[in-house]
């Protein structure tokens, strides 16, 4: 029975992730928030603690609580490489390029802030020692890691809202929306460098110097350089040799993915989520990616994303965060605190550099606030290269559930203060025309 028993929470899982998550989308939140939920109610952290010693007729009931085995692991594993492939099919170069100064200045900054305050705040609580901290790292890299969490921006929510209200079109919704592009490349290059320069558990006991692993992440970038050239014009040659058969394409583009997630590892040093990323950006670039996108959010939405997201509820140690008491409740409040202040604070200074109006800037920086899957999935990467530890999982997903809940609260006054002007007018922007293109696009195949 035993052997069979991955059947058992697999099937657990997946039904419990799409009927939390209809319950949370129910509410106007992501479904990953059930995801989440699911993870953490039915693992070790909740159900496995509440039936901790009982006993029926011999059995342990703490066993029928989910567990992190070794299937759901690669299975997340899988899932993660697959979510960072399609976040990199959703970035265009071309309206990365159209996005403008002012977007990019709003975007340094909203990673600049975030990074520095949650870096220096977690720095601050685990030289204290009331935090558990990692042993396969420094207390710095685990606290700059931290920072790193937080600099990631989710504006679908956010999107969403606007579009309620009409407002996603007026210049504070088209800076929100241009820095959110900006943003996740930002995020991903600094999580290179620090999964780099920390080593953890792959390089303990053997660091490369600086010189080294800066080289090593610059030759990454020269690979994807190249390497995306070859594709490019690879799949041009295919297309115009055989014009039938995409799925096909779809196949080799799963096979580029993982390759370029391999070597990223492998050659570079460089995490195998930023190769899957890259490998995303440079299929978007082909006349295919909306047919390959097409078929990736689909396993995405129905089966990988769903387990990789319960199983981060399955890794919080419920048994650490007790043993931690108050303590890991006031740095999970503390974390979140900094988390909205640093990005109101960094995107809105970015606006007002910018130009922008007062009551603009606030919008923007609300704006940005929320964060979501790719915060969760660098945290998950943080934990498997020894570089942050399980304690800080349970804050981590309540900065995500919390400023998931918050921004569409606060955004809804903020965007209707102010004095109106020709800006707040909505105008035809093809950032956002784009951005609605695929999340219907999205939204017929799931």
């Amino acid at each position: 029975m035993e052997e069979y028993g991955y059947l058992w929470q697999l099937a657990l899982i997946l039904m419990s992730t799409k009927f939390l998550g209809l319950l949370t989308k129910r509410y106007k939140m992501p479904q990953v928030v059930g995801a989440l939920l699911a993870g953490l109610l039915l693992g070790p952290a909740v159900l496995g603690n509440l039936l901790s010693g009982v006993v029926i007729g011999g059995h342990h009931l703490e066993n029928l609580a989910l567990h992190q085995t070794d299937f759901i692991e690669h299975l997340s594993e899988i899932g993660v490489i697959v979510l960072m492939f399609c976040a990199g099919l959703e970035t265009d170069i071309n309206e990365l390029k159209k996005c403008g100064k002012a977007s990019f200045i709003i975007a340094v900054l909203g990673v600049i802030a975030p990074l520095i305050g949650g870096g220096a705040f977690t720095y601050w609580f685990l030289e204290e020692g009331w935090i558990e901290a990692s042993p396969d790292s420094s207390l710095f890299i685990q606290a700059v890691f931290v920072g790193v969490v937080l600099t990631a921006t989710s504006v679908s929510i956010t999107v969403e809202t606007l579009q309620e209200m009409g407002k996603l079109k007026t210049a504070s919704g088209n800076a929100i929306l241009g820095a959110a592009i900006i943003d996740d490349i930002l995020g991903i290059i600094v999580l290179t460098i620090v999964t780099s320069l920390g080593g953890g558990k792959a390089t303990a006991g053997d660091s490369a110097p600086l010189w080294l692993v800066l080289l090593k992440i610059a030759l990454f970038f020269v690979f994807v350089a190249i390497f995306g050239y070859i594709v490019y014009k690879f799949f041009k040659w295919w297309r115009q040799r055989d014009g039938k058969g995409m799925h096909r394409h779809a196949i080799m583009a799963f096979v580029i993915c993982l390759l370029m997630s391999f070597a990223a590892e492998y050659f570079f040093g460089v995490a195998d989520i930023t190769g899957a990323f890259f490998a995303g950006v440079i299929i978007s670039m082909t006349q295919e990616d909306q047919f390959i996108a097409s078929k990736f959010d689909v396993i995405g939405y129905m089966f990988l994303s769903p387990i990789f997201f319960a199983s981060i509820g399955l890794k919080v140690d419920g048994d650490a965060v007790m043993s931690m008491g108050w303590t890991v409740a006031v740095f999970a409040v503390l974390l979140t605190v900094i988390a909205v202040v640093t990005k109101i604070i960094g995107c809105g200074l970015g606006a007002k550099v910018c130009g922008y109006k007062n009551y603009q800037c606030i919008r923007i920086g609300v704006g940005m606030i929320s964060r979501g899957e790719v915060a969760l999935i660098v945290a998950n990467k943080g934990i498997e290269a020894g570089l942050m530890s399980s304690a800080v999982v349970a804050p981590v997903i309540i900065v995500v559930i919390v400023t998931t809940i918050v921004t569409p609260i606060v955004l809804k006054p903020v965007f209707m203060s102010g004095n109106k002007t020709a800006s707040d007018v909505p105008t035809t922007s093809k950032l956002v025309e784009n951005y609605e293109q695929r999340e219907k696009i999205g939204k017929t195949n799931r």
